[in-house]
Parts: structure tokens; sequence; C-alpha cells
């Protein structure tokens, strides 16, 4: 007998279901494009993702990701790497020396155009990571337009938090930087990009954003994404799709060390819209980790330990849109540097990552319900007997409706969950870090086939 450690999917066809009730408060005006709706995001550090670290040597590995399923590729970003303050050997990739270039480590704009190509010809959307908040400290605007730039009060430079190798850009002072930034962006947007991953987005006036994004999107209806490194309600109103969730994030992780239980989580899903005043419509990206967690805060294994299955099926169920970092798929066991080479191993896959998130992002393709707002389901959060133990939700659109179901203790839990309308049963045992998810899949007549999946841990 298969243990049921990690993933039970029943497939029930049912007659009855139910709406979870509409979030209330404003409103997101962002139409989002149709591809959004069911797609996954993958993050691309090109300096690490190869032995070369290269456009070049990522193309070979573009049928692999097709395989995995993800839709949009991220990539970090691409600009050459300023010289002054530079951190490391090679750099941060977020101290740019000139944004309508290419990092010459990674091959030439010619290389680049041809990467897209290969992409978009395998079906993926393209998005670049965009620092418009500030530049190296040797981009041309530097001795070009001084006056851009926050100064000190002896006329240098001014350092933004200990980014020794960047130069803080002042839009409120000098409105010009507006038409400037958006005119970099434009070029790549004119090279066919899918849209813009926005760095440290909350410190760039929102009144930017809105301006430049409604300008593209007028040029390109209902294709372009914009991701928001950030969470701030007034973002997502009119500019982004997407936004950081960092709150969430930060709450995995507290629950994945025991500072925090499956009642903290229900609480925080329940008043998240009233708590912080995000839109209704806009979209979390859901990740457990990024380059900067990777680097800087640990492993998945680290931050999540014997939990770490459970966040990944968590991360691609709960409303948004999921993003993988290079490397979830083999488990990357070490923490990548910043500002050196250190390539991925692709050879060892110790936890089944690869084949688990292969199921997940199959799973989310086929059930409407799983999908990204407006056409995905809402979250109604369930009560349970046992509320610190066991966290349980329903999210349901269009006649297709899950139940999901997470033990978030280090024992054996038998519990009962009330209100659901995905099944019959309402008692139900899970093993210590266990879930469950069932699934039904809308009106059925007569006799009706019931299958399980189960993955062995």
């Amino acid at each position: 007998m298969k243990k049921t450690l990690s993933i039970l999917l029943s497939i029930l066809c049912l007659a009855a279901c139910h709406r979870a009730p509409a979030p209330e408060g404003n409103f997101t005006n962002v139409r989002h494009a149709d591809w959004v709706r069911n797609a996954v995001i993958y993050q691309i550090n090109v300096r690490q993702f190869s032995p070369e670290g290269t456009f070049a040597a990522v193309e070979p590995q573009l049928d692999r990701l097709k395989e995995l399923g993800v839709d949009i590729l991220w990539l970090m970003p691409i600009h050459p790497i300023g010289v002054e303050g530079r951190k490391g050997t090679l750099g941060s990739y977020y101290a740019v020396q000139d944004y309508c270039a290419v990092n010459p480590e990674f091959g030439t704009l010619e290389d680049f155009d041809h990467f897209l190509a290969a992409a978009h010809e395998k079906g993926f959307k393209v998005i670049l990571d965009w620092v418009a908040n500030h530049t190296g400290r040797d981009h041309a605007w530097t001795r070009e337009h001084r006056d851009w730039y926050h100064l000190d009060s002896l006329g240098n430079l001014a350092t933004q938090y200990d980014w020794t190798d960047i130069a803080h850009l002042d839009y409120v002072n000098h409105p010009e930087v507006y038409a400037a930034m958006e005119s970099q962006m434009q070029f790549w947007i004119d090279r066919g990009v899918d849209g813009f991953r926005c760095d440290v987005a909350g410190e760039v006036p929102t009144d930017f954003w809105n301006k430049a994004f409604a300008d593209f999107r007028a040029q390109h209806p209902d294709s372009l994404f914009f991701l928001a490194e950030a969470e701030k309600p007034e973002l997502q109103v009119d500019a982004f799709d997407a936004y950081y969730a960092w709150q969430q994030m930060h709450l995995w992780y507290d629950i994945a060390a025991g500072k925090k239980d499956a009642e903290d989580l229900a609480d925080f899903y329940v008043n998240y819209a009233d708590s912080t005043g995000m839109p209704a419509g806009t979209l979390a990206m859901n990740f457990i980790s990024n380059h900067d967690q990777n680097s800087w805060s640990g492993t998945n294994l680290e931050m999540f330990g014997p939990s770490l299955k459970q966040f990944t099926v968590l991360s691609f169920l709960v409303p948004g849109i999921p993003m993988l970092y290079n490397g979830d798929e083999v488990c990357l066991p070490k923490r990548l540097e910043f500002f050196e080479k250190d390539p991925i191993d692709w050879s060892v896959d110790p936890q089944g990552m690869d084949v688990l998130l292969k199921e997940l992002i199959e799973l989310r393709d086929a059930h409407a319900c799983l999908w990204a707002a407006p056409q995905g389901g809402t979250m109604a959060v369930l009560p349970t007997d046992h509320p610190q133990q066991i966290f349980a939700f329903e999210r349901e659109t269009l006649g297709d409706m899950c139940l999901a179901m997470f033990n978030f203790s280090d024992e054996v839990v038998t519990y009962k969950v009330e209100n659901h309308l995905v099944t019959s049963d309402s008692e139900f045992t899970l093993p210590a870090h266990g879930y469950h998810i069932i699934f039904s899949v809308g009106d059925c007549f007569g006799d009706c086939d019931e299958s399980e999946f189960e993955n062995e841990k």
C-alpha cells in the first residue's frame, strides 16, 4: 500500500456545488491578459543557470521547462553591470550601467533576440527584471543628468540603504526622469518582451508606473504582464497585474519553524484584504523562494524542512499565480552566490520535486477553480475541530470545486471539517505535514468514475 504522505487527489462527480462569496472592497482596474489565468512563473538567474552563464546556454533547457509546464520566463536583469562600487567579482545585476544593452557575460543583443524568438516559438512569455529605482553609479545619466539623482550635502551620489554600488534616482523633484525611464523600457517592449518584473516597485512613484504601463498596454492590448516587487495596494489599482506576497511567505516560514500555526494562517487569509486594503482581482505571486531568499536567507530545505512539499503544494492552491525559482525543481541544495559565478547542478533531485511540480502544474491547468482572478475561484476558509493543526479551504468556479486540507503539525491528526460541499465525508486523517485535496468536476449522471492519485513521499 502506498503511503499517502504527500498528496491524495480524489476526483468526485457531484451535482451540488457552491460559490465562495466574492471579496469586498476596491477592485483592480487592470485587465489581466487571458494567458495569465493558469500561468506559472519561472525565474531564471542567467549567470547561474548553466556553467556557461549565457542566453545561448539557456536555450537547450527550454524543452525541459516546457515539459515541466511553466509559462512565463522571468529573466533577472540582463543589462551591463556597473563597475564603480561593484560588489564581489561580478557585481549585482541590480546595478544597471546601460538599460538598452545586455551584459556581455550573457552574450550579445542578437543572442538575446535569438533566445526571445526561441522562447516565443515554444509558447513561453518572457518578462525582464526592471530596475527603475536606481542605476549603477557609472550609468551615463550620473554624468549627463546628475541632478536626476538624490545627492548628499556635498553633492555626491547618495547611497540608498547599504546598496553602495547604485545611485538613487529622484523622480519627485525631477519628473523628466519619467519620460527617460519609460523610453528605456519601450526599447524592450519594441523588441517583443511580454512585460516586466519591477524591482523595489514601491520606491518608485505610483504615477510613473500608471503612466508607463497605460502607454504600453495601449500599444499591446491584453498581452502584457507586470509584476511588482512590492506588497503595496496602490500599485495594484491601475498599474500591476501581480504583487509579491511577502507577508504570506514570512508566515509560511514561521509555521514551518513552529512559531505560528494553522489558526494563524486561517486568520491571515480571512483578514488580508481588509487589513491591507489590497484591491480584489489583483494577483498574489505565491512563492517559497526567489533569488533573494535563496542567497540571503536559506535553501528551501533550510527554510521549510519536512514541510517543503506541503508548502509547495499550498503555493499552487491558494489564489494568485505560482512562481518557481530556478533550482526549485531539483531542490537546490545550496545558497547561490549573488556576486560570483556559482552554477546550478541539475543532475540530482533528492526530493523528487520535479515530479511533484509537473503534477501540480498539470492539476492547475486542468481545474479552473485554481486559476488566477478573475476566472479562478475565491477562497472560503473552513472551520475544523483542530484549528491549530488543520487548515482547510474550498475554491469554486463554474461547478469546478476543490477542498484542500493541510496538517501543519508534526503528528498524525484525525479531524472533522465543517460546511464543505465537495464530498459527503466529514472526518479525515492526515499524517504529519500531510495534505489532502479533493476535486469535484461538475455535474454527473448515472455511474461516475472515481480515480485516485497517490504520490509516495
